[in-house]
């Protein structure tokens, strides 16, 4: 079985700015730096849950697009598989037409030799 990853991952220096903004944009006075760097990493931790989300839902999407198109794929083998099978279908069958025509040219041709002499 796969073990969790339990570690927490660093956010990247670009999150850490942009939530010290937001952090420092919603201050209210009288708010201290350590109250507003609590708010910032809540504010990483929920970017951070915000990309997972993300990468979860593309993911995914990702699995439904392979399987709809192994799908189509399929459905198109199988036609294909059913259009080989008709066209054989009627190859197999012996025809009695070239059999008449034969049989017919040897009564024709038996005819005209006693009827000639």
């Amino acid at each position: 079985m796969k073990k969790k990853n339990t570690t927490v991952p660093v956010p990247s220096q670009e999150t850490q700015t942009e939530a010290m903004k937001i952090a420092k944009a919603t201050q209210k006075p009288g708010q201290t730096k350590d109250q507003t760097k609590l708010i910032a990493q809540g504010i990483e931790k929920g970017i951070a849950q915000y990309k997972k989300q993300q990468k979860e839902r593309n993911r995914q999407a990702d699995r439904a697009k392979k399987k709809q198109q192994k799908e189509k794929q399929r459905q198109h083998e199988d036609v294909a598989e059913q259009d080989v099978v008709a066209t054989q279908t009627p190859a197999n069958k012996p025809t009695i037409l070239p059999w008449v025509l034969l049989v017919l040219s040897w009564v024709s041709f038996a005819t005209y030799i006693v009827i000639g002499r």
